[in-house]
């Protein structure tokens, strides 16, 4: 009987496991075939991605070996004064090129943020068509090295395998913008459409690849696309209706200008990728709490399940919300200080196209996150409850308690059995010659604290309980003291 059910139970959950599967899959294989063929369909020629025109300036590199400082030039009447640092003239060792080895005496950059040297520095050099150098900019690269090497020993000595992998999906996300996004915005393809199936392909990739094939991992894709379609959606007339047509800097504008490039198209295909950034982080949240809390408590139903995952997403969405205000604010400080200093009015300030710009970015990205939550919490609480296995139809009768069973003892008594061995921390029944047993007061044991007076039953002591009425214990105490 009880191996019968332990069988029933297994191919229970194994039918509602299938049925959760088939019905995710239904879903997400169509979506990656059409993601696939239009990542084919969409690859970039390489017809704009050729090399650059010469420009006759070579990047080379090189070390200061030593550093005079001089007089400053004088600034115009207004304008900062340089940095006495930044002025005098600096000694580079060429480090490769045509004059490997040699020493140019070059003079120091100077100007609002001028970098400062000092010898031993790795530094970038130009040398243009006619030989001249000119001193650059510090190299980076060594330190930028090492600062990669750090970020991903930390990400493998705390994930282990699984930050293996979450470092694996990184290099895929860069590799698809590097190969596929940017340089299909070059060929000019719509930018819209590029980052669609550009951040579809991300999706796919590498929430699989971090996270496992699992129900969880589904849900949290079907989470993700659908939260990224509305966010499109939403990006989509949103622009429409502010008329943000995204030139906005020097940028967009030598773009729009150089290149066959949608502006438009092009903000809001930044607005797409970096929604999918966060958007990930809140629907993988939600779909692992709904695991973890249908794991814990197997009881709950969809209702319960939601609920409990809803507050958790609500307390997610709080601090999300704060962090993107947070890192727009971050990015635009130099902005919104030269708005304080030109002293202009709120209102202005907001209408500009630059501020517009971000309030339109931060508030669909908002929504896009706020509407994660429950259409993740959602899918993910029916898929815990369709794949929870259903109770047997006929459960095995329980088997009767045996008839020679002995009646329970007092708890107190319940020290050993009478077939095994004695509990040595359980209370026994007290001997009454266990030594250290209370016993009863004998009348006549010498340590016995007797009454003071006569002694009882001699014709004193009945004459004294005559003549002394009866005294509460405290008052006999000093008495008898």
């Amino acid at each position: 009987m009880g191996a019968n059910h332990a069988h029933g139970t297994t191919v229970t959950e194994a039918g509602g496991s299938r049925r959760t599967v088939t019905a995710g899959l239904a879903v997400l294989v169509p979506l990656a075939i059409v993601t696939l063929a239009a990542l084919i369909w969409l690859w970039p020629e390489g017809t704009a991605a050729g090399p650059a025109p010469e420009s006759g300036v070579q990047r080379l590199t090189g070390t200061v070996v030593s550093v005079t400082l001089g007089r400053c030039p004088d600034a115009p009447e207004g304008a900062p004064k340089p940095d006495p640092a930044t002025c005098g003239e600096a000694v580079v060792t060429v480090g490769d090129g045509p004059d490997l080895g040699g020493e140019v005496e070059l003079r120091l950059p100077g100007g609002p943020g001028a970098q400062r040297f000092t010898p031993g520095d790795d530094v970038i050099l130009l040398r243009d068509a006619d030989g001249a150098y000119q001193l650059s900019d510090h190299d980076r690269s060594l330190p930028l090295w090492l600062f990669g090497a750090a970020f991903a020993l930390a990400v493998i000595a705390f994930g282990r395998w699984r930050g293996v992998t979450a470092l694996a999906g990184l290099a895929v996300t860069f590799v698809l913008l590097l190969t596929f996004v940017i340089p299909g915005i070059l060929e000019g393809r719509s930018p819209m459409l590029v980052a669609i199936v550009g951040s579809a392909a991300i999706m796919l990739t590498v929430l699989y690849l971090t996270h496992g094939f699992s129900p969880s991992t589904s849900v949290a894709v079907l989470g993700t696309l659908a939260s990224l379609a509305l966010t499109g959606l939403l990006s989509y007339a949103a622009l429409g209706v502010a008329r943000l047509n995204g030139v906005t800097d020097d940028s967009a504008l030598t773009l729009g200008m150089s290149l066959n490039i949608d502006t438009q198209g092009l903000l809001l295909a930044g607005i797409i990728i970096g929604a999918l950034g966060v958007l990930d982080d809140v629907t993988v949240t939600q779909a692992v709490t709904v695991a973890e809390l249908a794991r814990a408590n197997p009881s709950y139903g969809f209702a319960r399940l939601y609920r409990a995952a809803g507050r958790i997403g609500r307390a997610h969405i709080a601090s999300v919300i704060n962090t993107i205000i947070l890192a727009y604010a971050g990015a635009s400080l130099p902005l919104l200080l030269l708005f304080s200093i030109g002293a202009q009015p709120l209102g202005e300030v907001m209408t500009t196209p630059v501020i517009a710009q971000e309030i339109v970015r931060g508030v669909v990205g908002t929504l896009g996150l706020i509407a994660a939550v429950p259409i993740t919490t959602a899918l993910a609480a029916l898929a815990a409850t369709r794949s929870r296995p259903a109770p047997p139809q006929n459960p095995p009768p329980q088997n009767p308690p045996p008839q020679d069973r002995k009646p329970p003892r007092d708890r107190r008594a319940r020290g050993r059995d009478d077939d095994g061995p004695s509990d040595f921390f359980a209370p026994q029944d007290q001997d009454p010659g266990d030594f250290f047993a209370p016993q009863e007061r004998n009348p006549g044991d010498f340590f016995t604290p007797r009454p003071a007076g006569p002694p009882p039953g001699t014709a004193s002591a009945e004459k004294a309980s005559q003549a002394e009425p009866q005294r509460p214990a405290r008052h006999r105490r000093r008495a008898g003291t």
